[in-house]
């Protein structure tokens, strides 16, 4: 049988697009990416603009579109499911994208689509404002950058710009400008590879790109990550407040406390921006590397899916006014606290001694944590969502933790590195009865105080919360179904191979 009479409702005819009855609302939303609703809402504004043709409805061709964009099929394969010819695809998107630019993404996407007034009324989080905001006139703007990968050209200039050293690949870059709930404010791009964020933000400065030097004022905060850093002497220039994760000193090891802090309060309001990129990528036409051919439709195409993500869907994040209100103030005290037990395990020389450690005969005196008091713990999600998989490696078949001979209420753990496998971090815990009162780790970051990193987090999770449950929560292994040419079995005779060697020899 066909592969479009599997596909195709109605006996292998194709979809029947123009009866709104003919799909649920869930085959809306995993066709088209929104559910009935928002289409028929999207469908004005198109309809007028976009003629009905003998082979398709203006209904269909904005469904091609968005099938498009949503599955990131090929021309080929529409045409295959859909029973319409690849040419009629091929136009159906074509005519679509610009009216959909002409109609739609003007009052969606762009500096000059919304005042400075709805962004920070409507768009802006109260733990950002409380965090960087002041006295709540200015706009707090998060930028990043992300990567559409390309297929390698045959014009060689473009070849060479459009080729990545750091990732290795050619692909294109948009400058993405959300607001701290996730909004997209503007789109900008796509940019060639060689240039860095740094440029890109320069650039569209210099340029006054969507007259943004008449929408941004004095004291606006930019959130940005390390890669920024040279364009924040532009930025002060103009005026603008620059918020940026510190680096690790010239010579050191490990961010200060201070520094280790100041970053946490960064990456707090700075995550919104890549769950941005995701939601884009969620589209899976730009999942996909993308042929040259569609180089010059790449910002349309963005623009258009962001502009949707603005009127359909919901904020990335959003949050009650005095909660977050606590939530701030506590992180802002705890930016400006020393990390005491740093000072401890350095005054102590804790990290030398190996002598003073015990394996624990038991750890029941440790304070009992729920998730809710984890997340207190760490100010955030992000570390204890990892906390399962550094607890299924390490403490999977019986834990490896230390306590102090001396001082029982001081714990230490050996944690090995999610990313390289030679390197590993000491950390140690704190704690009274009823509550955990400090930590320090050896990582990048471990030395805050504003949360903590993912390592000791880990550790809490097991002794806290983890061990309470009947089986760590399984992460799967997928190493035992691929081959491992380090791994020399043992199953290997010696003497055997020394006689075949010999034979060898004897042969040559």
């Amino acid at each position: 049988m066909y592969l479009r009479e599997i596909a195709l409702l109605n006996g292998g005819k194709r979809i029947d697009f123009d009866d709104p009855n003919a799909l649920s609302d869930q085959e809306y939303v995993n066709l088209t990416g929104i559910n009935k609703v928002s289409f028929d809402d999207l469908l004005s504004a198109v309809d007028g603009k976009v003629k009905n043709t003998s082979t398709r409805s203006v209904r269909t061709s904005l469904r091609i579109f968005l099938l498009k964009m949503r599955c990131g099929l090929s021309n080929e394969m529409l045409s295959t499911l859909l029973n319409v010819s690849k040419s009629s695809i091929r136009r159906a998107i074509s005519v679509v994208r610009r009216t959909l630019m002409e109609t739609f993404v003007p009052n969606n996407v762009g500096f000059q689509h919304i005042s400075r007034e709805d962004v920070i009324n409507k768009h802006t989080r109260p733990l950002a404002e409380s965090l960087f905001g002041g006295t709540g006139t200015q706009t707090i703007l998060v930028l990043d950058g992300t990567y559409i990968y390309l297929q390698k050209s045959m014009n060689f200039a473009f070849q060479r710009k459009s080729y990545s050293m750091y990732k290795g690949r050619p692909l294109v870059k948009p400058m993405i400008v959300v607001t701290t709930s996730g909004y997209y404010l503007s789109v900008l791009g796509p940019y060639v590879a060689k240039n860095n964020d740094a440029a890109i933000l320069s650039h569209i400065m210099k340029t006054n790109k969507e007259d943004v030097l008449k929408w941004i004022e004095e004291r606006d905060v930019f959130i940005v990550d390390r890669g920024f850093r040279d364009s924040l002497t532009l930025l002060e220039d103009l005026g603008l407040v620059s918020a940026m994760p510190a680096f690790i000193k010239k010579g050191e090891k490990q961010m200060s406390t201070a520094d280790a802090n100041t970053s946490r309060l960064v990456t707090k309001i700075r995550w919104v921006v890549e769950s941005a990129n995701a939601r884009i990528k969620r589209w899976k036409f730009f999942d996909r590397v993308l042929p040259s051919s569609q180089v010059p439709f790449i910002s349309d195409f963005i623009k258009i899916v962001c502009g949707i993500s603005n009127k359909y869907f919901p904020p990335l994040s959003t949050g009650c006014t005095e909660e977050y209100s606590l939530v701030a103030a506590k992180m802002q005290y705890l930016s400006r606290q020393i990390n005491q037990l740093k000072e401890e395990v350095e005054e102590r020389k804790l990290d030398t001694r190996s002598a003073i450690w015990k394996h624990p005969d038991d750890l029941q005196d440790f304070p009992r944590l729920d998730e809710d008091q984890l997340r207190k713990l760490t100010c955030g999600t992000y570390q204890v969502k990892l906390a399962s998989s550094y607890a299924e490696e390490h403490f999977g078949s019986g834990c490896d933790i230390m306590v102090h001979k001396e001082d029982p209420s001081l714990i230490r753990v050996r944690i090995r590195s999610r990313h390289i496998s030679s390197k590993s971090y000491l950390l140690w815990i704190r704690y009274d009865e009823g509550s955990v009162i400090g930590w320090y780790c050896r990582c990048r970051a471990g030395a805050r105080v504003v949360g903590m990193c993912a390592h000791i987090t880990a550790v809490l999770w097991y002794i806290g919360l983890g061990r309470d449950m009947e089986s760590l929560r399984s992460v799967r292994d997928c190493s035992k179904f691929i081959d491992d040419a380090a791994v020399i079995p043992d199953a290997i005779d010696e003497s055997e191979s020394e006689d075949d060697s010999s034979e060898c020899l004897n042969e040559q």
